[in-house]
């Protein structure tokens, strides 16, 4: 039977029961659902902890660490009219800008740089470092429907600001069956962004455990503190899980639920992690902050069935100029702002933005509209040239760019990460090996003119590729 739509996440997570048992970890706190719901994060020694002080504000929530970010939801969702997350890699500078645009009041963060940075905000509130109990009372009748605002790239370097509801944010997880309390969730996103918050919102809603990552946290000591906190259900994109599989550390967990998204899912990377983890399932997701929750795909096959188009009552897909569109009831409303551009077309589908080609009755995500690569007149993908190298078995990850060229406009080039054993071997064999491989499997024009061995590949706290300087 489908639930009617979640009211708050705390009433929620009243709900969903198991307060005391099951917790919120975070990496120098921890608090179960019990506290988190009958307790305050805030420092506010005007008015002691009273949260009401925030009834009807617009909130611009800018921390550092996830555990204070998701209990402060917490305890204002259904409180502020508006609440701002503003993730730890947006630059400070920015937040004149967000807060402007959003017209906040308040300023909460643990943060001195967001703190002391000109934002022209007139009341900054300080988290506290744990959970305190408050003697404050919510009557969850007079709820407000809380704005939830995400930040995305903007083309011209400044964020947009995509606007949510809970419901919206819900997506599948709402339309679950409740989890077993025994289960822990993780994820490497950050919170902050739709992935992590969509990992966050389900563990609040179906009532399990939840460990949360830190941004200046290894991957090394999260997967340890993970693994120790028994995470058994886990997720993060391709990328996080091919850096993952590169430490020592890739052993401490012991998942029995894994899911990818966030970039296309290559072959690769579902071959590897089964490979790790033989006793999980592993999935993956199509999901976006514009277009919410799309599909699952839990075959270990890359790509879809054509049939998911049709499978979901919920959901409207369709296939426009190459690119998917989504219109249901997980999609965000708008962006926010004066001059902000149009979210959704006449007929309120989302374009993704993400080109996909049918072969064989499958449809195959081949890169993003904006992100081709233009070879003497040909169009060329980075996530498909990145596909077939990411084949090769001395390759851990690869990163696909263009480089200036005054003959054809630009050149394919290559950035690899080779797994440590080829890597210890020197890298001039791997490289004619790679090279050659790409020639047997890759049109001409699409083959790199040069391979670069790395160390590392940037990626950010969205946990995708950073595909621009």
């Amino acid at each position: 039977m489908q639930r009617a739509n979640p009211a708050t996440v705390r009433s929620s997570a009243i709900a969903a029961g198991s307060l005391s048992s099951r917790v919120l970890v975070g990496v120098d706190a921890k608090a179960t659902w019990a506290e988190l719901v009958h307790g305050s994060i805030l420092d506010m020694p005007l008015h002691g902890s009273d949260v009401e002080e925030l009834r009807g504000k617009s909130i611009l929530l800018a921390t550092i660490d996830q555990f204070r970010a998701a209990a402060a939801l917490i305890e204002l969702d259904g409180i502020a009219r508006r609440i701002v997350l503003y993730p730890p890699d947006v630059p400070v500078e920015h937040l004149a800008y967000v807060a402007k645009t959003a017209e906040a009041d308040v300023l909460i963060t643990d943060h001195d740089a967001a703190a002391d940075a000109p934002h022209g905000i007139g009341s900054v509130i300080r988290c506290a470092h744990n959970v305190s109990p408050t003697e404050s009372s919510r009557e969850e009748q007079d709820a407000i429907e809380t704005e939830w605002i995400l930040l995305t790239s903007g083309t011209t370097g400044l964020p947009k600001l995509a606007v949510h509801t809970l419901a919206s944010l819900a997506g599948s997880a709402w339309h679950t069956d409740p989890a077993s309390a025994s289960l822990v969730w993780s994820t490497f996103y950050d919170m902050r962004r739709y992935g992590g918050l969509h990992i966050f919102l389900h563990a609040a809603l179906t009532g399990t455990s939840l460990v949360v990552s830190h941004a200046q946290e290894p991957v090394a000591d999260f997967l340890a503190r993970a693994g120790a906190n028994g995470v058994t259900n886990i997720s993060g994109t391709p990328s996080h899980w091919r850096r993952a599989l590169m430490s020592p550390a890739a052993s401490r967990i012991e998942p029995e639920y894994i899911r990818m998204s966030g970039e296309i899912v290559d072959q690769a990377i579902l071959n590897q992690v089964r490979a790790q983890y033989p006793q999980a399932r592993v999935a993956h997701t199509f999901a976006s902050t514009e277009a919410g929750v799309g599909f699952n795909v839990d075959d270990g096959l890359m790509g879809f069935p054509a049939e998911i188009l049709e499978s979901n009552p919920l959901i409207e897909m369709k296939i426009k100029d190459s690119t998917l569109r989504i219109r249901s009831t997980r999609t965000a409303t708008r962006y926010l702002g004066d001059a902000a551009p149009v979210l959704k077309d006449a007929d309120d589908f989302v374009d993704t933005g993400d080109t996909i080609e049918l072969r064989n009755g499958r449809y195959y995500f081949t890169g993003r509209r904006d992100g081709t690569i233009n070879v003497g007149g040909y169009k060329v993908h980075p996530e498909e040239v990145e596909a077939v190298i990411n084949r090769h078995p001395v390759v851990a990850m690869s990163l696909v760019k263009a480089k200036k060229n005054p003959i054809t406009g630009a050149l394919v080039v290559a950035d690899v990460v080779l797994h440590a054993q080829a890597s210890a071997s020197g890298g001039d064999e791997a490289q004619r090996g790679i090279l050659e491989f790409c020639r047997k499997q890759l049109d001409h024009h699409k083959v790199p003119a040069v391979i670069n061995i790395v160390a590392a590949l940037p990626i950010g706290e969205s946990g995708k590729l950073v595909r621009r300087a």
